[in-house]
């Protein structure tokens, strides 16, 4: 691999932004060497914190010639904004999820990266790591058959009581759908393929919600967006998945994700991890076994989607998988679940993406940690 590594900067410096900033140098191809956040203040202690040159606002940062790569963690109702206004800047982007709070905004984004020549990625990136990398090729070996059907759950009862400022998870662009869905839809996409038609029921079970957390508790948030979401969803490859994402609930003991095949089950582990327990039942085993997880990024990797995009513009050949293509089909997938609710009638799919081809064993070498 190339000594040489791509100018990143970091917009967005919340909870998010430490993880990110922590892994950087291990993957070799990038480096960060501004940060930029709305409190510049915040900006500054992580800057601080993890030894970066440069402390600035997103204005600032996006007019540095130098930097090539913007990673933007800002929340949601930020992401097309400050996304748009780099690759304007003529940097490429990588977008927390979701891409953007609007289909609109997300298509803009990756018109004008083509216009422009740059790049367009967005998270999550944990499909990348060892537990869906493993599970990605326990359905290309076939193990369990062809897949017919699949679960996937998401199932609390909302941030207000762990995130010092959880209002915007109840405003547009956020709730359980767009918060957590990318992980669950992003997984399904990437081992069984895109969504074509979702059917759904969504409903805002509590219209105001209280925060427990410090430092702002005892605020009301009002919710604008439903926070139990039940879809049936097609996929391209043939199977019918029922997704189930909801911040009503106190307790569950559902699985993360299941995927039934014509010839055994396979349990697979939380996709907000890079991580975890990968499980097959067959009826000739008679018993669930545990499959060994030994593909590289068993930690937290975030980041990881980041750098293949640092490597393509490096002048590596290979396509990267966290793209933008992918991150706007759910995008699509998400909206379409929300209007199915509220019309009452089942939708067909706009987009389309291909399963991005897994991750070769010896990705950033040494890097993989």
């Amino acid at each position: 691999m190339s000594e040489k590594r791509i100018r990143a900067g970091v917009i967005g410096c919340g909870n998010i932004s430490g993880i990110y900033l922590q892994n950087a140098p291990r993957f070799g191809v990038f480096e960060v060497v501004a940060v930029a956040d709305a409190d510049l203040a915040r900006a500054q202690s992580k800057a601080a914190e993890h030894g970066i040159p440069r402390a600035c606002s997103a204005e600032a940062l996006l007019a540095d010639p130098d930097i090539a790569l913007v990673i933007n963690l800002t929340t949601p109702d930020a992401h097309a904004a400050i996304a748009l206004a780099a690759l304007e800047a003529g940097k490429s982007v990588y977008n927390e999820k979701p891409l953007a709070v609007e289909r609109e905004q997300a298509a803009r984004m990756l018109s004008l990266a083509a216009e422009r020549g740059l790049l367009v990625g967005g998270a999550p990136d944990t499909f990348l790591g060892a537990g869906l990398q493993t599970c990605r090729q326990v359905l290309d070996d076939g193990l369990i058959g062809r897949p017919v059907a699949a679960t996937a759950f998401m199932t609390g009862h909302g941030p207000e009581g762990w995130h010092p400022d959880p209002a915007f998870f109840y405003k547009r662009g956020a709730g359980p759908l767009f918060d957590m869905g990318p992980y669950y839809l992003t997984a399904l996409s990437v081992l069984l393929g895109g969504v074509e038609q979702v059917s759904a029921s969504a409903r805002i079970s509590f219209p105001q919600r209280t925060i427990t957390s410090k430092p702002r508790y005892g605020e009301q948030v009002t919710v604008e967006v439903p926070t139990h979401v039940s879809a049936s969803l097609d996929l391209a490859g043939g199977a019918i998945a029922t997704l189930i994402m909801s911040f009503d609930v106190w307790a569950a003991s559902l699985p993360a994700i299941e995927i039934y095949g014509a010839e055994g089950t396979l349990s697979v582990p939380d996709p907000n991890q890079f991580t975890g327990a990968v499980r097959v039942y067959r009826p000739d085993w008679g018993e669930w076994r545990d499959i060994p997880v030994r593909r590289p990024f068993s930690d937290n990797s975030r980041g990881l989607g980041a750098a293949e995009m640092a490597r393509v513009l490096l002048g590596d050949a290979a396509p990267h998988r966290a793209s933008g293509a992918l991150a706007y089909h759910v995008l699509d997938v998400m909206h379409a679940i929300h209007e199915s609710a509220a019309q009452g009638r089942r939708l067909s799919l706009s987009s389309a993406v291909e399963r991005p081809a897994p991750l070769p064993l010896d990705a950033f070498g040494a890097h993989a940690g």
